[in-house]
């Protein structure tokens, strides 16, 4: 095999790991082409497992990056949410483990943890590396390292359901919340959304949406009902990203994006992509 296709090969890999990494597919490419340029001029007889080489310098120019990228995310217009993408762009999903790690709820969770945190938890969850290999990449002890992971996990398992909603069940919820929302129906909408249920609009300074997030059953319904005043509520589909169903609206002239997270079959964290530079990899199905 050539060089190119030793690459080639592995990319699947290494941009599933920069885009868990970074929650962002355009600096996921980026990393991911630095990786290509240090390859290229790497002499191969020093190299005696290519993925092991390649995915230790993807992790190393992700972490870099998202030391940078964690300011410009705090100068952010609003919240910032993760780029959505199309299931099949962000590398194997062939487990309830690696799609879990893609999720929008994983990913913005994510956004909490320090980047030595994420980037073990990333290397260990979504791609079983040992703790002396994440050693290695990250630069830490192996009991640091185990540490690391142990803290990643606790705090993104803090208010998450154990078990996951089936794509049947999310559809049957995005189907009732379209009636609800079609007819105005705020009672039959209250009954899907937990009590402690938080709206996340990203709109990112182009499409008016929350500068905050927007907490609590009784706001989040008054919310969406002056939202859908607003912008009368157009066509809805249910579509997929990120390995898990996801709600399409148009609202206006603007397509939204909503990714829901639940918790005892209730909607426990809405995520609703506006800002158009974010919705250029997946499709409505409308």
């Amino acid at each position: 095999m050539t060089r190119v296709d030793d690459f080639e090969a592995y990319r699947p890999v290494l941009i599933g790991l920069a885009y868990r990494l970074l929650g962002s597919m355009w600096d996921a490419e980026d990393v991911v082409q630095d990786a290509w340029l240090r390859w290229s001029a790497t002499d191969r007889e020093d190299v005696r497992e290519p993925r092991a080489f390649l995915i230790t310098v993807v992790s190393r120019l992700a972490l870099d990056q998202l030391r940078s990228a964690r300011v410009k995310r705090e100068a952010y217009t609003g919240p910032w949410l993760p780029e959505p993408v199309a299931d099949g762009d962000a590398g194997p999903m062939d487990t309830a483990e690696l799609r879990d790690t893609v999720s929008f709820a994983t990913l913005h969770m994510m956004e909490r943890l320090s980047p030595p945190e994420r980037a073990v938890f990333v290397l260990r969850e979504a791609f079983e590396l040992p703790y002396d290999q994440i050693r290695e990449i990250i630069g830490v002890s192996v009991a640091n390292a185990r540490q690391l992971h142990h803290r990643a996990t606790r705090r993104l398992a803090e208010g998450r359901d154990r078990f996951r909603p089936s794509p049947e069940e999310h559809a049957e919820l995005f189907n009732r919340f379209i009636a609800a929302a079609a007819e105005g129906e705020l009672e039959a909408l209250a009954e899907l959304l937990h009590d402690d249920v938080v709206f996340y609009g990203d709109g990112g300074g182009k499409v008016r949406s929350a500068l905050r997030p927007v907490v609590g059953r009784d706001k989040v319904v008054r919310f969406l009902a002056g939202l859908w005043t607003r912008y009368p509520y157009g066509r809805a589909a249910i579509g997929s990203a990120n390995g898990q169903p996801v709600l399409w609206s148009l609202l206006g002239d603007h397509m939204q994006l909503l990714a829901v997270d639940m918790r005892d079959g209730r909607v426990r964290t809405m995520y609703g992509v506006l800002n158009p530079d974010k919705l250029t990899r997946v499709r409505p199905p409308m």
